[in-house]
């Protein structure tokens, strides 16, 4: 593996979707919701084994970055993206390779030993889905993976990286020395949000990676939860936030930092500090109800398309479409998946 150089380096918190249909007795027995997303209680963990015991079960690849980084392997040229985090030495982590190796998508898992791979149970009832996940080996993640003969030369050679929120519950250290790295050697260090959660209940770290990141990916009630936890004045108004975070102190003054705010089928927002006072607005081409099978992942999906045209140097605007396709694209099957035969994006 590393021999082979990337350039785009994604980091994040590896699950391997565990998706059932006909779900609607899981939901009872285990009192789920039937269109909800959690973290599992105790009386959850044998959801996992019942599933592979008693049900046809679908693996996909999962987790935001996850998800993230094989929209970005879509639209690339094969070997341009590959993927680090945490899973165990189990069934579920060769699942979680196979479905990479699928899509296109390399890794360079830390194995975790004594600890189960992190998963999430999908519960699939009509066109609802019930989220039941388990972090397990995924907050193992150490630092030194980072500086292990097998990555570390991967970091040295990429010149884009990616990390998910969700990361920021457990990897801040990694998060900081990925983030810092990336600004002192003028590389780009993209930042998604993730979940309303992480910049209610995780700032402090949010704040400690900021000042690093060039791109930071957001959506309509993430950025409106980070303008209530930061006392912004107008906690609806997507583009005056866009531009607050955009213009915040940033270590690396040689390129701009650009806002990503999407708002599912409305118009997606980029506020760039160098030009903080005019906004560019994109609409979406909204697509009919009936062709939305799932809208879980489509913010990965878009983060996705936007990094690999990004990654090219495509321009924004061309950076929007494409995670505009991904999105759709994604929202229009089950789960955090891509078409194939693959169709042509960029």
């Amino acid at each position: 593996m590393t021999s082979q150089t990337y350039s785009l380096f994604f980091m994040g918190n590896p699950l391997l979707d565990m998706q059932v249909t006909n779900g609607e007795e899981l939901l009872k027995k285990y009192d789920l919701k039937s269109n909800d997303a959690i973290l599992a209680e105790e009386k959850h963990a044998p959801i996992y084994e019942e599933l592979v015991q008693k049900h046809k079960v679908t693996y996909v690849a999962g987790g935001a970055s996850q998800n993230a980084a094989r929209g970005a392997a879509y639209v690339l040229p094969p070997h341009s993206v590959v993927y680090a985090g945490s899973v165990g030495d189990d069934d579920l982590a060769e699942q979680l390779k196979a479905a990479n190796k699928r899509e296109g998508l390399d890794q360079v898992y830390q194995v975790t030993k004594g600890e189960k791979t992190g998963a999430c149970a999908v519960i699939i009832t009509g066109h609802d889905r019930s989220l039941v996940t388990t972090l397990r080996a995924a907050e193992k993640f150490e630092k030194s993976h980072l500086f292990s003969p097998e990555v570390a030369p991967l970091v040295e050679a990429a010149k884009f990286f990616y990390v998910e929120g969700f990361f920021l519950t457990h990897g801040v250290e990694s998060t900081l020395e990925l983030s810092k790295k990336s600004s002192e050697a003028g590389k780009v260090f993209a930042l998604n949000l993730s979940a309303p959660f992480i910049p209610q209940f995780f700032g402090a770290q949010l704040q400690q990676v900021l000042p690093y990141t060039d791109i930071l990916f957001g959506n309509e009630t993430e950025a409106e939860t980070y303008a209530s936890a930061n006392g912004l004045p107008d906690e609806k108004d997507l583009t005056a936030i866009a531009k607050a975070i955009a213009v915040l102190p940033k270590s690396n003054l040689s390129r701009p930092r650009i806002v990503v705010i999407t708002h599912g089928p409305k118009s997606t927002i980029v506020v760039s500090s160098a030009d903080p006072e005019n906004p560019k607005v994109f609409p979406v081409s909204a697509l009919a109800d009936e062709q939305i099978v799932d809208t879980n992942g489509a913010g990965d999906a878009f983060a996705g398309g936007f990094m690999g045209a990004f990654s090219i140097g495509k321009s924004i605007e061309e950076c929007v479409e494409a995670g505009h396709k991904m999105g759709a694209m994604c929202v229009q099957l089950v789960g955090p998946q891509y078409k194939w035969p693959k169709v042509n994006i960029l």
